[in-house]
This record gives C-alpha cells, structure tokens and sequence, in this order.
C-alpha cells in the first residue's frame, strides 16, 4: 500500500508519475491534476488538455491567450 502525496489515502493502486526526474505517488487522476498540471496564465484554471504555449506562458486555450497579447495563436 502506498500513500497518495495530495490527499494522504493509502491505496493498493495507487499511479506513479514520473516528472523532471522527480517520482510522485496519487490514489487519482483528480489529485495527479491538483499536483502536477499547469495553471492558464489568463484565467487561472488548470490546463488538462495540450493548451497553448507561448513565450514560456502556458494558456487553456487561444482565446486565453489573445487576451493576454498573445495574437499568433488561433481556435
């Protein structure tokens, strides 16, 4: 049994992540989200999908992102 590192529920299937090296333990896809997903740096939500990213600024998606300036994105 291991332990989830958001929400602490020992569970005997528990998914492990590895990112930049670093291994990371969840009971869920929910709690993998809260960790590890990107925030849009118009709106504030996390970024489930691919998103779009420009000039190390990572969007939900393009309307996000021509709101913010940047313009070489589309729908």
């Amino acid at each position: 049994m291991a332990r989830c590192e958001v929400c602490n529920n020992e569970y005997d299937k528990v998914m492990e992540v590895t990112r930049d090296g670093r291994r990371h333990i969840f009971d869920s896809f929910e709690c993998a989200i809260h960790a590890l997903a990107p925030h849009c740096q118009h709106c504030g939500c996390r970024i489930i999908g691919h998103g779009v990213e420009s000039n190390d600024r990572m969007f939900c998606c393009a309307s996000c992102a021509r709101m913010s300036g940047v313009h070489e994105v589309r729908a």
